[in-house]
């Protein structure tokens, strides 16, 4: 069955939404109730966006494409949950970071994680619903997914621009004029002290 819901990345202002590796995603409720028993698991495909359109759902949790395929196919399968995690009364958090296991590589070859994700994309997204005789059923694709682009360090220029070396040499200029005026106010206001006791005294 194909199920109407479109996912989306989460539309909350959350820190860190967006990174170079990780998205937020919204998490679905009260959409696979009824399509599925206890028993069967619902999937997150991730793939690239060129790549969605010829992913194909993998017959059985055996072939389900993994995050370490991800650069010769295109797409993995990871987020594997029960069902009852996505109900409508699950008290469960309202995002699914996408992208957040950095211990992934560590993980056995057939074990399906949710590593890192490697380049800004874009990506596009579904939930798959799978049983033990297969899928049965799925969302629509999400729109593109763009990451953030990490700054490159070779582009960052480590020398002071001409402009900004002129501004310091004046804030210096100011700072310390702005002293001078301040000790020599003290100065007047200690010798002005002195001088009435001075005159009181005689």
């Amino acid at each position: 069955a194909l199920l109407p819901y479109v996912p989306r990345v989460s539309p909350l202002a959350l820190p860190g939404k967006l990174t170079a590796s990780t998205f937020a995603l919204e998490r679905p409720h009260c959409i696979f109730q009824h399509h599925s028993d206890a028993s069967d698991a619902i999937w997150l495909v991730v793939a690239f966006a060129n790549a969605s359109a010829s992913f194909r759902n993998p017959p059985c949790r055996a072939e389900v494409p993994l995050y370490q395929q991800l650069p010769a196919r295109g797409s993995y399968m990871t987020l594997e949950m029960a069902v009852a995690t996505y109900c409508c009364s699950a008290p469960s958090p309202a995002v699914l970071r996408v992208g957040g296991d950095t211990a992934c590589g560590a993980h056995g070859a057939q074990d399906p994680c949710n590593g890192p994700l490697p380049s800004p994309g874009p990506y596009r997204v579904k939930f798959l619903l799978m049983g033990c005789q297969g899928p049965k059923a799925e969302t629509r694709w999400s729109e593109p997914i763009l990451l953030q682009r990490a700054s490159s360090p070779s582009a960052i220029d480590p020398s002071p621009t001409r402009g900004g070396s002129s501004d310091v040499v004046v804030m210096a200029s100011i700072l310390a004029s702005l002293g001078a005026v301040l000790v020599l106010a003290v100065l007047s206001a200690v010798g002005y002290g002195v001088c009435v006791g001075t005159c009181s005294g005689g």
